[in-house]
């Protein structure tokens, strides 16, 4: 999608390929640099000046160029990334503060489905991310904070609508003579894409799997999640996929204060859970300013930003308690990222320029 082709990202056999017409070590030599997490032609020291000069003239080592960076007081990081377009993704390190390090990832700029808790659904679409992209993001959060073992796909954009990048993305990341990094280690959250579900079932990659759920009551949810798919039809995809990967799957629930905490949202959410073998992550709305950015028909009378709230922890407690009172498995996820926008539902204040869906 660049002017020139982009090396960071690739196997080293699709990199020995691109690099045909230099003798094979010199490409096992880029490779290497692009593993230990060069940024540039001109780090590669083993390599002759000339050649390195005639490499950038003909390359680019990585995709795009550092639009921002900033550090919370919790240890999260992000990133703004300008691409060739002028485009802007946002990528966030996560740190647990237990030594575990997980970077977020974005897949596309923008996204498509326009959730109404949620700043990156709010802003529109421009395009999707090519696996260069993809993996740029890992390679300079790396090189930012060593030790990030950990990837979750649940950055800005719904990924089972670019799944095909994505693939590439993750064969570079396991590559055992690269980052070989565990596919084990690796979860891929969607909005809730039939067909992409499917596709995963049937050709992987074997990561683990979460489902944006939010709630389970279907009109609710429509209007919560305007471009994700029926519930009937993704509870079907959802225990396919179980069948077969033998994983456990995650169903995640922005909680909005008043509008998916009462007792009909966590029957609604047992009964959707019924024959799944599946763990409920709460996750209370982290708050963004979409006043404005609602498009008109999407419940503007219920869900102006100045209505939505996150809900306080007595009344997130008694959710969790409902749950688990009706069999169901709870874990609370805690908000990372908070003093930089780097939460959930936050990403994508560097991209208000681009065109609105709606």
């Amino acid at each position: 999608m660049t002017a020139k082709p982009v090396l960071a990202g690739l196997p080293l056999g699709q990199l020995r390929e691109l690099l045909a017409p230099y003798p094979a070590f010199r490409s096992v030599q880029v490779h290497e640099w692009i593993r230990r997490g060069a940024l540039s032609f001109d780090e590669m020291t083993n390599l002759p000046v000339s050649l390195r000069a005639e490499l950038a003239e003909k390359f680019e080592l990585i995709s795009g160029g550092l639009d921002s960076e900033l550090v919370d007081s919790d240890g999260t990081v992000k990133l703004g990334i300008r691409l060739f377009d002028g485009a802007v993704i946002e990528t966030v390190m996560l740190d647990d503060g237990k030594g575990r390090k997980t970077a977020c990832l974005s897949t596309q700029a923008g996204c498509p489905i326009g959730c109404v808790f949620c700043k990156t659904g709010m802003i529109g679409f421009k395009r999707n991310l090519d696996s260069g992209e993809i993996a740029g993001q890992f390679l300079r959060l790396r090189r930012m904070e060593s030790g990030v073992s950990h990837i979750v796909i649940m950055g800005m954009g719904e990924p089972l609508l670019n799944l095909d990048e994505l693939r590439k993305a993750l064969d570079f990341f396991s590559d055992p003579g690269g980052l070989n990094i565990s596919k084990r280690r690796v979860t891929l959250s969607t909005c809730g894409i039939e067909k992409g579900i499917i596709d995963l079932t049937d050709n992987g990659p074997d990561i683990r799997l979460a489902l944006s759920l939010t709630t389970a009551r279907e009109e609710l949810r429509r209007r919560l999640m305007p471009g994700s798919g029926p519930l009937p039809a993704l509870k079907k995809a959802l225990l396919a996929w179980q069948e077969k990967r033998r994983r456990r799957i995650t169903l995640e629930m922005v909680l909005l204060g008043g509008i998916n905490t009462g007792i009909a949202d966590a029957k609604a959410c047992a009964d959707f859970a019924a024959g799944l073998d599946a763990v409920i992550n709460l996750i209370p709305w982290n708050r963004v300013d979409i006043a404005g950015s609602i498009p008109t028909g999407i419940f503007r009378e219920d869900f102006e930003g100045s209505r939505l709230r996150t809900p306080p922890a007595k009344e997130t407690s008694e959710f969790a308690k409902a749950l688990e009172g009706l069999g169901l498995k709870v874990t609370r996820r805690t908000g990372k990222g908070l003093g930089i926008a780097g939460a959930c539902g936050q990403l994508g204040t560097a991209l208000a320029f681009l065109p609105p869906m709606f």
